[in-house]
């Protein structure tokens, strides 16, 4: 929501070390980490890449099932994987939540559950996405030029059952990321097969309902068929029910064997909701509003709302021989939102009240592919990648003036055609068994096409090409523990809308510059500890707001900040995670107005405790913090912190069955989602009022699920 802001191998084999502790560089990127464009399950490292022969088990190796953040397997202190194991031990409220097990990210919401998250990382309020760039399989999530927000990241059609994985990359120091990757990067992967058939069932409070059956066969040979279906429904606690309608498909087809593999993805997804968008805080002190009672889960326009639709379809194919690796992938997606908003009540418009549309209809195609081989420079074993990627976007995206859904005036409305083509390379040397080098680069150049159809606005054309170098240097191991060095350059596009605009046109590609200097270490035996000290500026822009149909003048930022992330295996049925980040953020200028970048939050935390198989039972606790963060640019007025607590208890009754019991906001504490300043006029109101407005989180939740194999 952006409207109301104040300011609107073997043993010899080149990817390891003499010590045989670690990947490659390149190999990192390219296995490790599983960049955005990797063929998930198709090119895991061997195991004994990952742990040397000579390597002592101990309780860190349990991590293997949750992590693969271990010294020698990333290019990055704040580089990790997260695995399917992890993901079984917590509960998520929405499914964007996944994401919260990336460190230092927190996903909230203020508006409708239908709607895509709000995501907070390195002191960034990253609205729905813009600066996190998130895939599923290869596919891209962020949409540019959205109706609502730029680099809109909508994860509702995400089946938490069904992921495999999450790589996570924070800062842009590595090349084949690119578009909305300036803070960070997460790359899902779904499973090609499971284990059994299984068919899940939930029930909760707030009339939760929610469905999902899923199995996978093995048709012939080395072929997989994987379907999945879920269906869900949710009122939740708010006054007006929030009338969740969610209903997703997937069918995956692939090959996982042999030195040519490949896969197919059908997923369709679309959901309904009527929203509780944020509320004033005068009115949740007063405690009324037009002589009836009014509390933090009452909406004032009951009519807001949206639906949604994506189908996707996309390919990819790999192949591993004799040193090289090729990988070609490509998708089309069909993409729909039509969502209605009031943020300002009857600031605007008295007589109709404030209630705006923002309708987004789209054709996306994407095509990729990459080579990667080993060498070597002189005497030093080497890996270099060339990659190729391109995106074009076909929308048609307006913005409508609407009283209870109904269009009464056309504010703009505009077909888009925007492209963004990109090469990189890059080159990981060995340089010694205690120092390896990754040097690369990554062009970029976006091409924007707006007609202008109907309202406000302008039809134009502009292109931007931008270079972005990466470095990254690691040292070590020493006494199990390395060092890592980073820097590079990164971006994230601005809406075309405001690119071709005639007045103050935006730039078409925003320039970030990250550092970072990080520390991994494994020196206490089951202990995974990792720090970074991080920084990140971008260049002055101009940043087109959706929910105003207009540009608007944004300053130049600094941010630096400290991340302490701890995995502990003291027993091999307990796992401990603790992660703590604190943030410095600040406008790079000067101005009478302040320098505090309002919504960036200071300090972020989160606290996990996991007791698996104790018996039958597994248990899993997790306490997670958002601190406070300036709503105004002199500091005058903060955000509150908020501290929640979520709980999950299962029991197995044999090898098929299993109960599990979810409870969100386990103490029942009263905090907020989000929370903005901004002015705003209720009905009845004389003028406007500068005040809070917040969307508060959900109070105590418990939920049910039955899951049956089969």
């Amino acid at each position: 929501m952006t409207r109301p802001s104040p300011v609107t191998l073997p043993e010899r084999h080149p990817l390891r070390t003499t010590h045989g502790l670690r990947c490659s560089a390149a190999a990192a990127l390219l296995w490790c980490s599983a960049g955005a464009w990797a063929a998930p399950d198709i090119v895991e490292p061997a195991a004994d890449v990952v742990a040397a022969p000579e390597r002592k088990l101990d309780a860190v190796e349990v991590h293997g099932r949750h992590y693969d953040n271990g010294v020698g397997s990333t290019d990055a202190a704040s580089q990790g994987r997260i695995r399917a194991e992890l993901l079984k031990s917590r509960p998520a409220l929405r499914p964007g939540e996944v994401l919260e097990f990336v460190p230092g990210l927190i996903v909230t919401q203020h508006s409708g559950d239908g709607k895509a998250n709000q995501y907070f990382l390195r002191g960034f309020n990253l609205d729905h996405g813009t600066d996190f760039a998130t895939t599923l399989d290869g596919v891209p999530v962020n949409i540019p030029s959205n109706a609502h927000g730029q680099g809109y990241a909508d994860l509702n059609f995400l089946i938490p059952e069904l992921v495999d994985r999450i790589d996570y990359r924070k800062g842009p120091y590595f090349a084949p990321n690119g578009n909305f990757a300036a803070a960070g990067s997460a790359d899902m992967v779904y499973r090609r097969a499971l284990d059994a058939p299984f068919v899940a069932v939930t029930l909760g409070e707030g009339a939760y309902r929610r469905g999902v059956v899923a199995g996978s066969t093995e048709l012939s040979g080395s072929l997989q068929l994987l379907g999945a279906a879920e269906l869900m429904r949710n009122d939740g606690p708010w006054s007006v029910p929030e009338g969740l309608d969610r209903r997703n498909l997937l069918l995956t087809l692939s090959n996982t064997r042999g030195v040519d593999r490949w896969q197919l993805s059908l997923i369709d997804y679309r959901a309904h909701w009527t929203s509780t968008d944020q509320v004033p805080q005068r009115l949740i002190d007063a405690g009324t509003w037009q002589g009836r009672p009014f509390d933090r889960f009452d909406a004032i326009d009951p009519t807001d709302g949206g639906r949604t639709r994506r189908t996707s379809l996309s390919g990819e194919w790999s192949r591993d021989v004799d040193g090289a690796h090729s990988r070609v992938a490509a998708y089309a997606m069909a993409y729909e939102l039509s969502l209605f908003s009031n943020f300002t009540y009857a600031m605007e418009r008295p007589v109709t009240g404030d209630q705006f549309s923002q309708r987004d209809d789209r054709k996306v195609y994407g095509l990729s592919a990459s080579h990667a081989r080993e060498h070597s420079i002189g005497e030093l074993p080497a890996r270099s990648e060339v990659g190729l990627q391109v995106r074009q976007d076909r929308a048609d995206v307006g913005l409508f003036q609407t009283q209870q859904r109904a269009v009464i005036e056309t504010t703009r409305d505009d077909r888009i055609r925007e492209t963004l083509l990109s090469l990189y390379g890059q080159t990981s040397v060995e340089l010694a068994p205690w120092a390896r080098t990754v040097v690369g680069v990554r062009a970029d150049q976006g091409r924007f096409h707006v007609t202008h159809i109907a309202g406000n606005g302008d039809s134009g054309r502009a292109r931007q090409t931008l270079a972005s170098p990466k470095f990254s240097l690691v040292l070590g191991p020493w006494a199990r523990t390395e060092l890592f060095l980073n820097a590079g350059r990164g971006f994230h596009s601005n809406d075309a809308r405001g690119v071709t605009a005639a007045v103050d046109p935006a730039p078409g590609l925003v320039k970030a510059k990250g550092y970072e200097l990080g520390l991994r270490s494994e020196w206490l035996p089951g202990l995974q500890s990792s720090l970074a000290l991080w920084k990140l500026d971008f260049d002055s822009e101009l940043v087109y707001v959706g929910d105003a149909g207009a540009t608007e003048a944004n300053r130049p930022s600094k941010r630096r900040g400290i991340e302490w992330n701890n995995r502990y295996v003291p027993l091999p049925w307990l796992l401990v995670d603790a992660d703590f980040a604190w943030t410095h953020a600040r406008f790079a200028d000067a101005d009478p107005a302040g320098n505090r970048i309002p919504n960036a939050v200071d300090k972020v935390a989160s606290v996990g405790v996991t007791l698996r198989d104790l018996g039958p039972w597994s248990a899993g606790i997790n306490w997670r913090y958002l601190g406070s963060g300036a709503l105004i640019e002199d500091n005058s007025e903060r955000s509150h912190s908020s501290l929640t607590a979520n709980l999950r208890v299962s029991r197995r009754f044999g090898p098929k069955t299993e109960l599990t019991l979810d409870v969100f906001n386990l103490f029942d504490r009263k905090v907020n989602d989000i929370e903005y300043l901004y002015e705003s006029q209720l009905p009845g109101e004389a003028t406007p009022v500068m005040d809070r407005h917040l969307h508060p989180a959900e109070p105590r939740t418990l939920r049910v699920t039955l899951r049956r194999s089969f």
